[in-house]
């Protein structure tokens, strides 16, 4: 067998790490210098390696992400009150393997957003399924799946996430029927898959925002306890950036 037949049976069984690696080694005269083992080890390394990156992107993809966020790119200037240790030990995922929640609290503009999306990406590639939403639009669109009978595959969507992040959090106080979605929604999640809150109110003003006592002291009570917190303090990045255009864009993360 020659090696255009080999490298046609890789591209077949979809083997493109490997594929590419052998073609690679053709192209540059390498393969000579390794021994049988050596060049087995080097394909199935570029093929574990391929299948790896090609998760990760169909998760990063699944997401919806609002931002392509990088936790490298956080500003941890003193001034906004985030931590850097905190967000590097919350990159490492622990807390999605332990089904705990994260509640990011701070001014419009902050980058609440932008923290979350980096820690969802980190998520991501480690393996985790995410699921990002806007609180608003979340609601909007279940009580859309309410209308055309598609609400319970909406929520089963959202039950596949191992991390689900909800910003805008409190952005508006929620109506009865928005309340009865969370409660289900925190409900069904709460012990099996993390959440990540990002809100402009301060978790003090949660339960004003759920209304009724009975639903809102459940939700918090499921949301808040021993909830990692991130209260971010500041002036809006947004502010910052038309003052300083020439800025890198790294500083308004």
């Amino acid at each position: 067998m020659n090696n255009s037949d080999t490298l046609d049976k890789l591209r077949s069984l979809k083997l493109f790490g490997m594929f590419h690696a052998f073609k690679t080694n053709l192209e540059t005269g390498t393969v000579e210098g390794y021994t049988p083992d050596q060049l087995l080890a080097e394909l199935v390394d570029a093929e574990y390696e391929d299948r790896m990156n090609r998760k990760i992107n169909r998760l990063i993809d699944g997401a919806k992400f609002r931002y392509k966020a990088s936790i490298e790119l956080i500003n941890f200037n003193r001034d906004r009150n985030i931590d850097r240790s905190q967000i590097l030990r919350l990159a490492e995922c622990a807390f999605v393997e332990n089904h705990d929640n994260l509640l990011i609290t701070g001014p419009t503009g902050i980058g609440k957003s932008y923290i979350a999306s980096a820690i969802g990406h980190q998520a991501c590639a480690k393996g985790f399924r995410v699921l990002y939403w806007s609180a608003p639009k979340l609601f909007a669109r279940l009580k859309q799946a309410k209308a055309d009978n598609s609400y319970f595959k909406e929520v089963a969507k959202i039950l596949r996430a191992e991390l689900l992040i909800l910003d805008d959090f409190g952005l508006h106080p929620l109506d009865n029927q928005s309340r009865l979605m969370l409660m289900e929604i925190v409900e069904d999640l709460h012990g099996k898959t993390s959440m990540i809150f990002t809100s402009q109110l301060p978790v003090s003003a949660w339960f004003e925002m759920i209304g009724e006592k009975t639903i809102a002291d459940a939700v918090l009570d499921r949301i808040v306890h021993d909830a990692h917190r991130i209260e971010a303090l500041g002036e809006s990045m947004r502010k910052v950036r038309s003052k300083k255009p020439e800025a890198l864009e790294s500083a308004f993360q």
